[in-house]
């Protein structure tokens, strides 16, 4: 019988991508997004391409219900596979930022991952068997705002249940991408025009690479040359020249 995976923020980018490559292993898909019309879509072109089930689940995970219908399906059903990806950006500095956009973004790259991990370790644990993928970032490893420190907050968290798992065969690993060809940044209205054409990931590449590094244990996945040579230098450096990069980054953004 073919298993459960749950992947959030389903309908595009990153999140889309794990759909495809998770239906192409065999995997049975439960969507979660906003947009229910889009899910549907979505989910119907698994199933005619892979032959797979697919289960809809429309959710808002900024808001107190919308994760609690997840939690509710993930308490229902034995999911073996998740992938937290949904998240967005703020194209606005901390103090001129909406004060609702904040707590939302927290909602959702905080609160909601954190969550549905407390909520599905328990049965992975006891079946001695599960995956579970947080799309963190590498703008995690600098002081960029909100969103640096809520993927910091996944990374970590992630890393901490990597080693608190080890030997129970459950697998929690952080992806860390940089600027990733997505629509993630045209909804954050975002300015990119000046990156150089190297700096883009392909989400499937990425995508791939990350499962592959969790199954292998690794508990932080950072594809690319370009942001593992970043990850490293970051890891090295003053404080102080990590918070100008991050200043510098969100100012070009904006």
């Amino acid at each position: 019988m073919a298993q459960w995976a749950l992947v959030t923020g389903a309908t595009a980018g990153i999140g889309e991508s794990f759909t495809r490559l998770l239906a192409s292993k065999g995997y049975n898909i439960a969507l979660v997004a906003r947009d229910e019309a889009r899910l549907h879509e979505r989910a119907a072109g698994l199933r005619e391409k892979y032959g797979i089930q697919t289960f809809v689940l429309p959710a808002d995970l900024a808001t107190k219900s919308g994760v609690k219908s997840v939690e509710k399906y993930i308490q229902s059903y034995e999911i073996e596979v998740l992938i937290n990806n949904a998240g967005f950006g703020i194209n606005k500095a901390f103090t001129v930022s909406s004060l609702g956009d904040e707590q939302d973004l927290l909602n959702v790259l905080v609160r909601a991952p954190m969550r549905l991990m407390h909520v599905i370790l328990p049965g992975m644990k006891e079946r001695k068997s599960g995956t579970i993928i947080n799309v963190s970032s590498v703008a995690g490893f600098i002081a960029g705002g909100t969103y640096s420190a809520a993927k910091s907050y996944l990374t970590v968290l992630s890393e901490s249940l990597n080693t608190e798992l080890k030997g129970t065969g459950v697998i929690v690993s952080a992806l860390c991408p940089g600027f990733t060809r997505t629509e993630f940044h045209q909804r954050g209205r975002m300015k990119m025009k000046g990156l150089p054409s190297f700096m883009w990931l392909n989400a499937d590449k990425l995508v791939a690479q990350s499962w592959k590094d969790a199954q292998a244990h690794q508990p932080v996945s950072v594809p690319g040359w370009q942001y593992k040579l970043l990850v490293a230098i970051v890891s090295i450096a003053p404080r102080s020249f990590v918070r100008q990069i991050g200043m510098n980054v969100r100012k070009k953004q904006r």
